[in-house]
């Protein structure tokens, strides 16, 4: 099974990375799902909670001020302003 390659960075830190199952998030154009195979996409993160399904373990909320998302050959890259692990996640690989 395909997955997507995340990675989750801050303006001034590194958030999480590691393989998943979906990304959700919420753009200045509504709330997107992202699976493997999504088409290539550049978006405008808003303010709001990212949700990650990782291949193994808990889902993942990782909370952000904005920034942007972007999509291409299954590789899930998150620039946001500031962000934050929710209480129970864990820093992923690096």
């Amino acid at each position: 099974m395909a997955e997507l390659e995340v990675e989750i960075v801050a303006a001034d830190h590194f958030v999480w990375s590691g393989a998943a199952k979906m990304v959700k998030a919420r753009t200045s154009d509504g709330e997107i799902g992202i699976l493997p195979g999504h088409s290539p996409l550049l978006a405008i993160l808003a303010e709001g909670e990212l949700a990650i399904e990782p291949v193994s373990g808990d889902r993942i909320a990782v909370t952000v001020d904005g920034g942007f998302f972007s999509v291409d050959n299954n590789r899930v890259v998150i620039v946001a302003d500031n962000a934050q692990l929710g209480e129970s996640a864990t820093a992923g690989i690096r």
